[in-house]
């Protein structure tokens, strides 16, 4: 009988990632192409380590996937012939991550590994189904993507891709802001819905904050920047608590919170009133000259007797938690051959333990 065919493994690495606006009028690093090629590099290395199968890779106009497979080095030619790129048209745009996680999710992929912000995480959400996700930070503003290590990131998704069973215990379900529209659904976001006056998208990108009327968010993270950031300094969420934050900016009335809307660019901006949402509940906006603008980017625009619903719900994509993945796999010895009789001496202590 023929051994089972290795899980495969996607990869989604957004080239217009880490480039808009916020450079120019705050701190925020530029994460280049070559940064994003070494990135894919480790990522593959780190997938055939914890035995991967087929990897799959979005192609994009820069050539960024395309490259980081020709440029590997000798010693990684088993990854290679085990890699390539999806045959898909490319546009640079949105439209070309939706693609790539719709065909992904169609050959059966374990787990895609997703190079980007949190924009690029909530286009991958709309076509990867359940196929688990680990977001990797390109990005500027990285609430739900990890500041992680390629090599790391390979051998978690390798892991979670050969593991299913284990889903579960190494990653979680997000949750979600769904748009709708005079009824009609038309939207979602992972982070936050941000309303933002006036109509103009020269920037699709927030980063003025006297304009932002209105902010509803999945999670607030002091620990993050953009605008759950700015809820986070109010009231903290945490990502897998089942409640969420409505915010009203302006006048003071409640407080005055100093925050880091982007890298490098503190705000203060004046909270009038914010409650807690749980699960179902909605926060409404109401039209005239405004735009939704969904984890950061500007997308949905509202005329004039147009009301909008942003309701939080649960079903979101699964989000793999790294260091919990690999700590399973510690548990599982997944990346160790133990000497005969020398495993079971040695007592793994996880999180939590005395």
């Amino acid at each position: 009988m023929a051994p089972p065919l290795a899980p495969s493994v996607g990869i989604i690495a957004n080239p217009a990632s880490g480039s808009d606006i916020r450079r120019l009028v705050a701190l925020g690093i530029v994460v280049g192409a070559q940064d994003k090629i070494n990135l894919i590099q480790r990522v593959l290395v780190g997938l055939d380590a914890a035995g991967a199968g087929r990897v799959y890779l979005m192609p994009d106009l820069l050539g960024i996937a395309q490259t980081a497979l020709e440029r590997l080095p000798g010693q990684a030619a088993a990854i290679r012939e085990k890699a390539q790129l999806l045959p898909l048209p490319v546009e640079h745009a949105p439209e070309d991550s939706l693609r790539a996680a719709e065909e992904m999710r169609a050959l059966g992929v374990g787990c895609i590994v997703v190079l980007g912000g949190d924009g690029t995480v909530r286009i991958v959400a709309k076509g990867c189904g359940p196929v688990p996700l680990l977001p990797v930070s390109t990005g500027t503003n990285n609430v739900v993507p990890y500041p992680l290590e390629g090599t790391l990131a390979g051998l978690a998704a390798g892991f979670v891709a050969r593991r299913p069973d284990l889903l579960a215990q190494v990653a979680y379900q997000s949750k979600r802001l769904v748009v709708s529209v005079d009824g009609r659904e038309v939207d979602a976001a992972l982070v936050d819905v941000g309303v933002v006056q006036g109509q103009a998208v020269a920037s699709r990108a927030i980063w003025r904050p006297e304009a932002v009327r209105q902010v509803v968010v999945t999670r607030a993270m002091p620990t993050a920047t953009g605008l759950s950031s700015l809820a986070g300094f109010v009231r903290p969420v945490t990502a897998r608590e089942p409640r969420g934050l409505c915010l009203w900016l302006g006048e003071p009335r409640v407080c005055s919170v100093s925050a880091p809307l982007a890298p490098g660019l503190v705000v203060q901006v004046g909270v009038e009133a914010f409650r807690e949402l749980a699960l179902g509940d909605s926060a409404m906006v109401y039209g005239g000259d405004v735009l939704l603008a969904l984890d950061g980017e500007r997308e949905v625009s509202l005329r004039p007797g147009q009301v909008a619903e942003v309701r939080l719900e649960g079903g979101g994509p699964w989000l793999v938690d790294p260091e919990r993945a690999l700590e399973e796999a510690v548990r599982q010895g997944a990346f160790v051959r133990w000497a005969s009789g020398a495993r079971e001496g040695c007592a793994f202590r996880g999180r939590g333990d005395p």
